[in-house]
């Protein structure tokens, strides 16, 4: 049964909407081997989109094979390998057997270790010793061409949370490793993305960087006002329920056409509904938006410093660029002019803003909601 509304996780099937124009750029960057690197803050439908565009290629061209992989939980270039080889393995074999033999032939300078449990498909796991001396870690990186050239096929290689590579000791030179075997591989592309978009954006974007230029970048945009409009509302219909446009709209402009949110406001909107949406119903769900998010909201800003609080009291009062005016600075108490740099720096680090050109603004819509009328209206805040 399909989910009426759906927030937290990835969305597919009738709760995919819109992103036409992003799914077409994809498949052609799938089928025809362009490296594809998706930007966007967190929550914005990167990984449905990935899944989306997964499935279509899949069913379209059995001559190219995804395989999946988060590093989500990698701390070290080993977490990487490892999860790396596991994954290849599986996806591009057919049953476990397959994989034993594959990992055995395709590692043999590695002599890998292989671990099986009870439920093979869920709990099979590679091991090995990492050696610079006998080129191993060429060998892994490698391994998508080696299991691409064998089967004749082409492999797009995703992988989520891709920024966590910035967090390993000497990450740069990781990254060198990885750009100069991975640029070489002529029937391998990688799709990288992730949910830190200053660490993706300074890994892509920066010429210092060694993946500068590795691929067609994607800066995710937002569905437009009209598409969730349309989706809201037939939705709505679908079930039984009514919803009209006028309030279909101020939904997506209280979370200002955010997407996680857009399907979260909609459900509690939804449930509270008999029959039509009215101010009672949206109100209601408004409020439970609010508690949802309360305890999260709160743990954001009970670990700021007074300045970098009060550099957001200035951007939900309208201030987005002219942080050092004098007027500024003595009106919001947020120190000097070359304290504006340092607040910007570690707002953005802590995925609190967003920085466009000269401009800065909360990138959680909700959160900027909430500073508003839970917490900077108050006179004791």
């Amino acid at each position: 049964m399909d989910k009426i509304f759906v927030f937290g996780i990835a969305t597919q099937g009738v709760n995919f909407t819109n992103r036409e124009k992003e799914t077409e750029r994809l498949i052609a960057n799938f089928t025809n081997g362009v490296n594809s690197i998706i930007i966007s803050p967190r929550r914005w439908g990167k990984t449905s989109l990935v899944r989306k565009v997964t499935s279509i290629v899949n069913e379209q061209n059995k001559s190219v094979i995804v395989v999946s992989l988060d590093a989500f939980l990698c701390r070290t270039e080993n977490d990487f390998y490892r999860v790396f080889c596991t994954e290849l393995i599986k996806q591009t074999s057919s049953k476990w057997e397959e994989w034993v033999e594959n990992a055995k032939r395709l590692l043999s300078r590695l002599s890998p270790r292989i671990t099986i449990g009870n439920d093979p498909i869920n709990d099979f796991s590679l091991s090995f010793d990492i050696s610079s001396e006998n080129q191993s870690e060429l060998d892994i990186l490698n391994l998508p061409q080696k299991i691409a050239e064998e089967k004749n096929i082409n492999i797009v290689v995703c992988m989520d949370e891709f920024q966590q590579i910035a967090e390993f000791s000497n990450s740069k030179n990781f990254q060198k490793k990885m750009r100069s075997i991975w640029q070489l591989q002529n029937n391998v592309s990688y799709c990288l993305y992730g949910s830190k978009m200053h660490l993706l954006s300074e890994l892509f974007s920066k010429q210092s960087m060694p993946f500068y230029k590795f691929g067609d970048v994607i800066f995710l945009q937002k569905i437009s006002e009209q598409n969730w409009i349309k989706f809201i509302c037939l939705r709505f219909e679908q079930t039984g329920k009514q919803i009209s446009e006028e309030f279909a709209k101020r939904i997506t402009e209280t979370v200002s056409c955010h997407s996680s949110y857009v399907q979260q406001l909609s459900w509690l909107v939804w449930i509270k509904t008999k029959n039509q949406v009215g101010e009672e119903e949206f109100q209601d769900a408004l409020r439970d938006l609010f508690d949802q998010n309360h305890i999260l909201f709160f743990n954001i800003i009970e670990n700021l410093t007074g300045y970098q609080l009060n550099f957001l009291r200035a951007i939900i009062n309208g201030v987005d660029s002219e942080f050092t005016k004098s007027e500024n600075l003595k009106k919001y108490n947020i120190g000097t002019s070359a304290n504006i740099t340092r607040l910007k720096k570690s707002l953005e680090q802590k995925e609190i803003i967003d920085i466009s050109g000269k401009k800065v603004s909360l990138i959680d819509p909700v959160f900027h909601s909430w500073l508003t009328n839970e917490m900077l209206l108050k006179e004791n805040y």
